[in-house]
């Protein structure tokens, strides 16, 4: 657990087939659908549409990891604008994970969604079609790839993202990321 004076971070696994989470989770065209509504569609590295076969880039995995983090801000009724400030220290925290568990053990890394953490906001070399600055370190969400994190996170592990409706961060905010590997049994390490 994270404790910060601005929120506190429960972090979550589930450790399942790929295949199988793959089959049960992966809905790739009503997913794309919403992809190519948001603004970050085709203007972040980290965002679709992608350069590659999708099939070919999650086939080979044995396991799949999956970490959510719960983000419980330490006071309530925040404007959503405050959001970014409470998820950044996690996803820093999660980036540097998954990337170590690439390194330690091979497999892909997916991160979690939005805009990538390390260029400054508006500065992606995408819209400009230059290669990315940091291919070492962006690596696409779950989202990204088609995967539900709505069904994820409700079936998996029983707590349903929330959204906001009144301009307010909700009663908690969440990450869902994960690790596609075969190194047998490895864990999330606290």
């Amino acid at each position: 657990m994270n404790r910060s004076s601005e929120h506190t971070a429960l972090d979550f696994t589930a450790t399942l087939p790929a295949a199988d989470f793959i089959a049960r989770f992966r809905d790739p065209e009503r997913i794309a659908a919403c992809c190519r509504a948001c603004p970050n569609y085709g203007r972040s590295w980290a965002c679709p549409p992608f350069g590659f076969d999708m099939e070919e880039y999650l086939a080979g995995y044995a396991t799949a990891l999956l970490i959510v983090t719960k983000i419980t801000p330490a006071q309530t009724g925040l404007p959503l604008a405050d959001a970014g400030r409470l998820l950044r220290p996690e996803r820093v925290r999660h980036e540097s994970r998954l990337l170590d568990m690439e390194r330690r053990y091979g497999g892909r890394a997916f991160a979690y969604a939005g805009t990538c953490l390390y260029c400054p906001e508006g500065c992606c070399t995408r819209p400009a079609e230059a290669p990315c600055r940091h291919p070492e370190w962006v690596r696409p969400s779950l989202e990204a790839c088609g995967f539900d994190l709505c069904r994820t996170s409700e079936e998996l592990f029983g707590i349903p993202l929330l959204w906001s409706c009144d301009g307010r961060i909700p009663e908690y905010l969440m990450l869902v990321s994960g690790f596609f590997h075969n190194a047998g049994e490895i864990e999330w390490e606290e």
